[in-house]
């Protein structure tokens, strides 16, 4: 990572957070305290900005500057929130598009899962505060600038903002291999959200639980699944087709 992408020190750190810079997550030192980190740390958790305690040595190999404990990670864009989003799709006359990516992690993963979104007019991404990839230069790189051009949104509560997608009579459908239903089979033609999970753990429980529908891709071969990238791309495109776009 490049230090440009970052801040060192803790009255910097401070600083850039008051100043509206859109802060990824910090890591901290495990044994940093004083006023000053109380100080940082109150506006941290007023920020729901995601922190990590680590050991000093874990902070050395990102750079040799003094970081006096605290490094920040900026983020590559200004992250928007779906409660903004979908009201505005519904007053333009769209009907909303949205891909949830639930505990996606490999930075050339989302960067093709954006890029696919991009192309295909899905409307935003949504992806969780925490335990998920987020848009730093790799992404961005890897999605061919994609990144630049749709709306990501990060959320404190990824069921939350599944429920909020629910509640504006947004369909919710979740790609699982323990899907009932093969997915071309379920209607996509009005307001739509698909749910891909990480190719590991897959979409979560809770998130499993509250989809309308829990889709499978059939699978003829002897490997346990489809990359995540290429699931969201046959979803994604079986929606045009779909739709007739």
């Amino acid at each position: 990572m490049k230090e440009k992408e970052m801040i060192f020190g803790i009255r910097a750190v401070i600083e850039a957070i008051e100043a509206g810079k859109e802060i990824d997550k910090v890591i901290i030192r495990r044994e940093l305290q004083g006023d000053l980190s109380k100080e940082l740390f109150t506006l941290l958790k007023s920020r729901d900005i995601p922190v990590q305690r680590v050991p000093m040595e874990r902070l050395d190999r990102f750079t040799r500057k003094n970081h006096q404990g605290v490094i920040a990670f900026l983020s590559a864009i200004a992250y928007e929130h779906i409660e903004d989003i979908i009201p505005f799709l519904y007053e333009s006359g769209k009907d909303p598009f949205i891909l949830v990516l639930d505990g996606i992690t490999d930075v050339r993963n989302f960067g093709a899962i954006a890029r696919t979104c991009e192309v295909a007019g899905v409307d935003a991404i949504v992806i969780p505060a925490k335990g998920s990839v987020t848009v730093n230069a790799d992404a961005v790189k890897t999605s061919a600038g994609a990144l630049l051009k749709i709306s990501v949104c990060k959320e404190q509560s990824l069921t939350s903002a599944i429920q909020f997608l629910k509640n504006s009579g947004i369909k919710v459908v979740a790609a699982s291999e323990r899907g009932a239903d093969n997915y071309t089979d379920v209607d996509y033609k009005g307001p739509i959200a698909f749910i891909m999970g990480a190719e590991d753990t897959g979409v979560s429980n809770d998130n499993l639980r509250i989809a309308d529908n829990l889709v499978k891709i059939p699978q003829f071969g002897t490997i346990g699944s489809l990359n995540v990238s290429v699931a969201a791309g046959v979803l994604i495109y079986e929606a045009i087709r779909q739709r007739g776009l």
